[in-house]
């Protein structure tokens, strides 16, 4: 063991109840906040990749525009 042994660093400071509790809500926060996070990220992919497709065939499918008939030129 290297180092006197003094009251500060004989035992390791515990948390108070108070503090772990904080940390106990603060992480289980930051779960809930980070798995909705990834599922809103995942839904926003899917729909994107589902609105491209869907313009991709419309624009696929899209009938070519019939000419117009010219006007007659104007004496």
């Amino acid at each position: 063991m290297s180092g006197n042994i003094t009251e500060h660093n004989l035992f390791k400071p515990r948390p108070s109840k108070a503090e772990t509790k904080a940390d106990i809500t603060d992480q289980a926060a930051r779960t809930i906040i980070g798995d909705e996070a990834a599922r809103r990220e995942a839904k926003t992919a899917r729909l994107r990749q589902a609105r491209l497709e869907n313009e991709a065939r419309l624009s696929a499918a899209k009938a070519p525009a019939k000419p117009r008939r010219a006007k007659p030129a104007a004496s």
